[in-house]
């Protein structure tokens, strides 16, 4: 098992959910190729009425299974974000939500991860799906 494949739990620093994942506030907690999770706070990630933001649950979504598909992948190659659906549950105005992602399916050139996002009181407030093409690592990259 390479380096970028072994589970990573508790060095939420060692992680990076890119630019867009900084600014949503989400801290990884931990994460293998077959699982990912981390939280983000409600606060600053609200549309107008004071709910969480749908867009800021798939946000969440796709950084999970966008990291767990690229430690799946493994050196010299990358995964992208194909597909993405979401079904939101239930509204959340405070607190945290804690994204889990689970592989449902790892292969060679697709991955898919079911990911389940819960509110502090443990309630299924979104389950999204997200599928990434695995490719080589484009040179310069």
């Amino acid at each position: 098992m390479s380096a970028k494949r072994e589970q990573v739990v508790g060095r939420p620093s060692t992680m990076n959910g890119g630019a867009l994942g900084e600014k949503m506030g989400i801290e990884f907690i931990e994460a293998t190729s077959q699982r990912v999770v981390a939280r983000m706070p409600v606060a600053g990630n609200t549309q107008p009425y004071g709910l969480l933001h749908g867009g800021a649950s798939v946000v969440l979504a796709e950084t999970l299974g966008t990291l767990g598909a690229m430690m799946h992948a493994g050196e010299g190659r990358i995964a992208v974000g194909i597909e993405i659906s979401a079904t939101h549950h239930r509204a959340v105005r405070s607190g945290f939500v804690t994204g889990t992602a689970t592989a449902l399916s790892a292969g060679k050139t697709v991955a898919t991860y079911e990911v389940i996002i819960t509110d502090d009181d443990d309630n299924r407030v979104c389950t999204s799906r997200i599928t990434c093409l695995i490719r080589p690592k484009p040179p310069g990259a």
